[in-house]
């Protein structure tokens, strides 16, 4: 499959991902669940089309909503993954497999959930909550 590879593991090592990318892009998710999660935005890629884990005995799923879940490994706690529980949509926190990619930051969802005290300056795409849904439940 085309696209961009990157490689990846939890702080204690325990989970290994290898990922494919479509492009080389993140985005950020402004949503409540997202900020309680990891303590702000997730930046994360989200054209994610191959994940191989290695160690998924190791992962505990935490399913967040009735449309998705999110993973993370049971030793110490590092975020592994949004998905959706319908299709094969993951979102992957860029912060795991980063290796020094040059990542474009293009797009953020629940613009609307955004609190004021923070902004990205970069241009990107914004999309709100509502936006977010219809896109998702048009595909």
């Amino acid at each position: 499959m085309e696209g961009m590879s990157a490689r990846g593991s939890c702080l204690c090592g325990a989970v290994q991902l290898a990922v494919v990318a479509a492009r080389q892009n993140l985005g950020a998710c402004h949503c409540s669940m997202c900020r309680t999660w990891g303590g702000g935005p997730l930046l994360a890629l989200e054209s994610v089309s191959e994940v191989e884990i290695q160690g998924e005995e190791n992962i505990t799923v935490f399913s967040s909503s009735d449309w998705a879940e999110r993973g993370f490994c049971k030793r110490c706690g590092t975020h592994l993954f949004y998905r959706l529980t319908t299709g094969d949509h993951y979102a992957i926190p860029v912060g795991l497999v980063d290796g020094g990619e040059a990542w474009t930051f293009d797009t953020q969802i629940f613009i609307d959930q955004k609190p004021s005290f923070y902004d990205f300056a970069n241009d990107t795409h914004n999309m709100t909550g509502q936006e977010v849904f219809d896109a998702y439940q048009g595909s």
